[in-house]
């Protein structure tokens, strides 16, 4: 039995599950989420909680069980309670501001980067003198939260040897010695 599948996930209060036609729609006061389930998953809505159960023990089918508890178990988490991330800007010109959907990045090219943000996340940047500038998304979707920090980190990755880029907070990168670590 698959250790994720097999654990039930519990309601909160002020969320609603509804199963309709291999559709799951969890909804609470953060918002609402739909996810399309494989018909061979089925997926029990009582007493509070939510139990997900496979047909049969084939390779496919135990993949399936995990998945799908874990991503109901994100949309449950994530209607109650909601997902933040938080993205750091490190470098000497780097600059982040946020008019409202709408984030401007300036990461050393010539020219802004002008990201438009889902109606689903909402943004925040915040630059203090002295400290690297932040950027905090939050949304009730782990999923599209998660792609736009990803795109977010890719205009500008982390590089080894200043650690200039866009990373997490809390983020370690791995730093290298420049040339003249090696000419000693």
């Amino acid at each position: 039995m698959s250790r994720i599948g097999k654990l039930h996930i519990a309601i909160p209060a002020g969320v609603t599950v509804e199963q309709k036609d291999n559709v799951l729609t969890v909804k609470g006061p953060k918002g609402e989420l739909k996810q399309t389930l494989n018909p061979d998953i089925t997926v029990e809505i009582e007493n509070n909680e939510i139990k997900v159960t496979r047909p049969n023990d084939e390779r496919e089918s135990r993949a399936q069980h995990g998945l799908y508890r874990a991503l109901i178990n994100n949309m449950v988490v994530g209607v109650s309670q909601g997902f933040k991330k938080e993205l750091e800007i490190v470098g000497v010109g780097y600059r982040a501001t946020s008019n409202g959907q709408v984030l401007e990045l300036a990461l050393g090219y010539s020219h802004a980067i002008y990201l438009k943000m889902p109606p689903e996340v909402k943004v925040e940047a915040k630059s203090e003198r002295n400290k690297n500038p932040l950027i905090t998304l939050e949304s009730c979707d782990k999923q599209l939260l998660g792609q736009i920090c990803a795109k977010i980190r890719s205009f500008r990755k982390p590089e080894p040897y200043k650690g200039k880029g866009v990373k997490f907070v809390g983020e370690v990168i791995r730093r290298k010695s420049g040339k003249t670590a090696a000419a000693k």
